[in-house]
This record gives C-alpha cells, sequence and structure tokens, in this order.
C-alpha cells in the first residue's frame, strides 16, 4: 500500500489541488445562485384588464392600438415585458390604460409611444400605474438591472404625488374634471394601492431597493389611507354599513360615478375593501369594527330565492355596444344569496339606474342595453362571510356579529 502511494502521490496532490482550486473559482457563482429569487414570471392576468380593453376596444385615447395578428410575449420573458412597460411609462412617472404590456410591438408603434411621454393620462384604473410597479420591483430583484429599479422609484413617487391629504387616491392624475377627481373604490383601485404600499411597510424582498427616506414616506401614505377607508365607512342613523364606489374628495360624500352609478351603498367593491382590511396583521379596533360592522351589513342584506338568468335575445346596436342576450332575474328557492351591486342609502332598498342617471327598483326597469351590460348583482359578500369566522376567532374572539344567524 506504501508502495502504491508513493508511486500514485504526486497524481493525488495533483488531483486535490485541481478540485480546491475548482471549487475555490466556483464557489462565488454557487453562492450568487443560492442567494438568487426563484425564476420570475410575468402575472399576465394582473394586467388581464388592461390587455382585454387593447383588444377589445379600439380606444380613441390611446397613441396605437392592437394590430391584427401581432404575436405576444411569454410569461417568461420578463426583460421584454419590462421594457414594454418601461416603453408605457410616463415622465411623471404613472401609467395610462388599456395596453397589453405583453404585445410585441413594431418599431413604428414604439416611436409613436415615445413621443408621447409628456402627455399624462395616467391613471389607476383597470389595474394601471400599482400593477406595473409591483411588476418592476420584482424583475429588478430578479435581473438587478437599475432602469427596473429607477422606474419603478418613479412610479412610487407618482402614488405620493397623486394622493389626497385626506389619504384618497383619485382615478387619474393628474386630476381631470370629472368625476375621476372622486376617492376611487371602483374596481380595485384602492386596495391595488394599499396592497402595494402594505408590501412595502411590510418587508417584502423585491422592495427592498427602497430606502429608508422614501419607506418612510410610502409606510404614512398607507396609514393615511387606511384612516381614509375607516371615515368613509356609510353610516345610516348610526349604523355603519359598508362603503360606496367613490366619495367627493373634499366632503367625502358618497358620490356619482358614471351615469348610471349612483350614490349609494356598494356591496361589490364594499367586500373587495373588506377582504383587504381582513388580511392585516394585528389590525386595530377601529379596523376591527369597520369589517364587523361591514360583516353584519353583508348578512342584513343578502337576498334569498333570487337567480340572474342570461337569456337568448335579438342582436341590438346601441351608440354604446352591441347587445346580443338579456338578463332577468328568476324566483329560485335552491339559489345560494345574492346581492345587488348597489343599495339605496338610508332606504337600503336594492337599486339601478339608467344611462339618464334615473334611479329605478328592479332589472326589468334598467334599459337593455345596461341590463345585460353591467354587473347589477354580485356574489361577492360571500367571499367575506366565508372568511369571517376563521377571522373573528382570531382577532376579535368575543364578539362575533354572525352568531344569531347560527341555528
Amino acid at each position: 500500500m506504501k508502495q502504491f502511494y508513493k508511486r500514485y502521490r504526486s497524481l493525488f496532490s495533483v488531483n486535490l489541488l485541481t478540485v480546491l482550486m475548482t471549487f475555490l473559482w466556483l464557489a462565488p457563482a454557487f453562492a450568487q445562485d443560492a442567494g438568487k429569487p426563484a425564476q420570475y414570471k410575468i402575472d399576465v392576468e394582473a394586467f388581464g384588464d388592461n390587455s382585454r380593453h387593447w383588444y377589445g376596444i379600439a380606444d380613441k385615447h390611446n397613441v396605437i392600438n392592437a394590430m391584427p395578428g401581432r404575436p405576444r410575449y411569454k410569461a417568461t420573458d420578463i426583460v421584454q415585458v419590462a421594457d414594454n412597460i418601461l416603453l408605457l411609462q410616463k415622465n411623471n412617472g404613472g401609467w395610462p390604460k388599456n395596453y397589453d404590456v405583453m404585445a410585441i410591438l413594431t418599431d413604428s408603434q414604439k416611436d409613436s409611444v415615445l413621443k408621447t411621454k409628456d402627455i399624462y393620462n395616467t391613471t389607476y384604473d383597470n389595474g394601471s400605474t400599482y400593477t406595473q410597479i409591483t411588476c418592476l420591483a420584482n424583475v429588478y430583484e430578479a435581473t438587478q438591472q437599475e432602469k427596473y429599479k429607477t422606474a419603478a422609484i418613479m412610479g412610487l413617487n407618482f402614488v405620493l404625488a397623486s394622493q389626497y391629504k385626506n389619504g384618497g387616491w383619485p382615478q387619474y392624475y393628474p386630476l381631470q374634471s370629472d368625476y375621476s377627481r372622486c376617492i376611487t373604490y371602483n374596481d380595485g383601485v384602492f386596495e391595488g394601492i394599499m396592497e402595494l404600499l402594505q408590501d412595502i411597510k411590510d418587508n417584502h424582498p423585491e422592495y427592498a431597493f427602497v430606502d429608508n427616506s422614501l419607506r418612510e414616506k410610502l409606510v404614512n401614505a398607507y396609514n393615511k389611507g387606511l384612516a381614509c377607508i375607516i371615515k368613509t365607512q356609510i353610516n345610516d342613523a348610526g349604523k355603519p354599513t359598508a362603503w360606496c364606489q367613490q366619495y367627493d374628495e373634499v366632503s367625502l360624500k358618497p358620490a356619482w360615478a358614471r351615469k348610471f352609478e349612483p350614490p349609494s351603498i356598494c356591496n361589490g367593491e364594499s367586500a373587495d375593501l373588506v377582504l383587504f382590511l381582513m388580511r392585516i396583521d394585528h389590525p386595530k379596533k377601529d379596523v376591527i369594527e369597520a369589517i364587523q360592522n361591514a360583516v353584519a351589513w353583508f348578512d342584513t342584506s343578502k337576498i334569498y330565492y333570487t337567480r340572474v338568468k342570461t337569456i337568448a335575445a335579438p342582436r341590438m346596436v346601441t351608440p354604446f355596444r352591441v347587445s346580443v342576450s338579456d338578463r332577468i332575474t328568476v324566483e329560485d328557492p335552491t339559489a345560494p344569496p345574492i346581492w345587488t351591486r348597489y343599495y339605496e342609502l338610508k332606504t337600503h332598498k336594492p337599486l339601478f339606474c339608467n344611462r339618464d342617471s334615473k334611479v329605478v327598483y328592479s332589472l326589468d326597469k334598467v334599459d337593455r342595453e345596461r341590463r345585460d351590460g353591467y354587473g347589477w348583482y354580485t356574489y361577492n359578500p360571500q367571499k367575506v362571510l366565508d372568511k369571517y369566522h376563521e377571522w373573528q376567532q382570531q382577532w376579535a374572539p368575543g364578539k362575533d356579529v354572525l352568531a344569531k344567524a347560527v341555528k
């Protein structure tokens, strides 16, 4: 054995040295890979509303519109999609709506967009701006390319600039002269912004690039936004209920949105707000009370034995859309509880409305184009009721507002 070792000692030494040198050479790469986040993919559905409008509506406000037969990027093409997001970002840090960030644009389309960087039709509508910021933060974490960090910070500063002193956000910023300047809970705008700020407040790793000074401002914006939610919960004759879609930005009173969206208690938007509040860890007393009151309202505003059916109808062309079906309500003892989107302030009667802003109290009184072209009924409050008992046992074990309903 000794002779064998002596004979091959030099070979062993060389091989051990080679292994050692190889390990030292590869160690930094191993360490770097160990610290990398899991491969990021674009959350395509996060941009779903924008892309559906891009392909479904030739928006006259768009600089470019969809071209037939054009290919789209895959969810794994994160750099190319992020570059689209940079292209569409305006110089004030925000984004317009109704573009598909997954679209592979032509050079001509890109040139057209570049020429409009100073046209500030920037908005939170259809999931805009806060969604792009979130995507850029994730792409920066995955690539460490500075341009994505810079653009995300621009977007965050847009969020700060667009917030009202009372904590609310408008639908568009800079402000416009129509209802879009109202504080907007419609279509997930408010909770979309708040979830972004909450992730930053909770130190999610994709926002590690946010420095202490900016982080402090964003956390303050989150706290103001939370206070705005609490302040705007509708209190009818001393009984808190839920929320309206939009509020006057000065008086904080429920306000008109579009002509068929009257000031009212809006159960669809309210349910999403409550689901956001339920995600707050160690909620304070005012948040707990807001949730409890909203849950009690959802329970009392249930509509039983009613089902909405879509039925065939002759094709009808209107200035707003083409209607090819109709909707009716039918009595059904097996139907689960349902809610109307709107309930009248004070009376709490189910509420509907036409484009002439005239209120009606049943679906069959709504013009057909709106009747089958708008979500007048919702099941969203059931999502809150389904989560309530788990939340209540954790954060309000001494008070179950649904206990009276248990038989």
